[in-house]
């Protein structure tokens, strides 16, 4: 009997291991607070992989340190598919490199796909007496260092913005480190701050309601959420480009069929008009397909990398 049930458990587990995947759970790892355009994103991609792949997906939260709580409990996940990371440029660039991490951004992640793009915008308090970027660089120039913009953390995508703006037009104005996006957001519209270089999806509502004041998009094209609004490039500052993409990773060694069968999910997300609406009024951009696939954003994810990483070094910024 015992010789019995010694096979029939052996039986058992052999069944198990060959189940297709995926075959329980997925969890998917955002290493921010609940509520905001990471976590809205994430939530509606998941719950269209979910009915592709069959299985339920939830979302847990694991913010703090910039995002790097959250991505380290992505690489010591089993890479076996269950747990995957959705997450930012600030995370899975700036704060790789600002934070004292112990894994490797790139070599112990594999990619599965890039998943959105928005830019940065400057904006400013409606009473600020200008227009323009041009406007703005005067104003500041004629008021060193009496202006304020408020940053969401050193070493933000936020405060590395205004780094580049400040080095790029030759002015300086004070940073105000905020613990949340939406704390800086109230004391802009309030006008205690004068400026933040801001995710653009993040603070396009109240642009639309016109409690905050667009100067230009980081980027060079003009954003499809506010195309009256002008670009850095139009100012002739093309280097002042900068999008908060977001990307979806898996543990190191995930095996190619899992990362494959994941990525046709989220491609088949990404091309559903549903998915793609609601992405549209998040101020989200679909990525061009060549991103959208492990090689691509892999690729993409490293000259980010190669990038960013001397500027935020140069300014020497360190959190702990």
């Amino acid at each position: 009997m015992r010789h019995l049930a010694a096979i029939f458990a052996i039986a058992l587990a052999g069944t198990a291991a060959a189940q297709p995947y995926p075959a329980r759970v997925i969890t998917i790892v955002v290493p921010l607070p609940p509520g905001g355009a990471t976590d809205t994103l994430a939530r509606t991609l998941a719950d269209h992989m979910r009915r592709t792949l069959g299985q339920p997906i939830i979302i847990e939260n694991v913010p703090g340190a910039g995002g790097t709580l959250g991505i380290a409990r992505v690489v010591r996940a089993a890479p076996d598919g269950y747990t995957l990371g959705v997450g930012n440029w600030a995370a899975y660039v700036a704060a790789s490199t600002t934070y004292p991490v112990r894994y490797d951004v790139l070599g112990d992640l594999d990619p599965v796909a890039k998943l959105a793009d928005t830019p940065l915008w400057m904006v400013a308090r409606t009473t600020l007496p200008v227009q323009s970027l041009d406007e703005l660089i005067a104003w500041l120039r004629s008021n060193p260092g009496k202006a304020s913009a408020g940053i969401v953390g050193f070493g933000s995508g936020g405060h590395i913005c205004g780094l580049s703006f400040q080095n790029a037009t030759g002015t300086r104005y004070e940073f105000v480190p905020y613990k949340g996006g939406a704390l800086a957001m109230q004391d802009l519209v309030a006008g205690h701050i004068d400026l933040m270089c801001d995710m653009a999806a993040n603070s396009l509502p109240q642009a639309r309601a016109g409690t905050i004041k667009p100067i230009a998009v980081m980027s060079n094209a003009r954003w499809f959420a506010a195309p009256d609004v002008p670009t850095a490039l139009e100012s002739g500052m093309p280097g002042l480009a900068l999008s908060l993409w977001h990307g979806m990773w898996a543990p190191k060694s995930t095996p190619s069929e899992i990362i494959a069968r994941l990525n046709a999910a989220v491609v088949k997300a990404l091309a559903d008009p549903t998915v793609q609406k609601r992405y549209a009024e998040q101020g989200q951009e679909i990525p061009p397909p060549e991103q959208q696939s492990p090689e691509g954003f892999r690729a993409f994810h490293q000259a980010e990398i190669e990038k960013w990483w001397p500027i935020i070094k140069a300014a020497n910024i360190k959190n702990e």
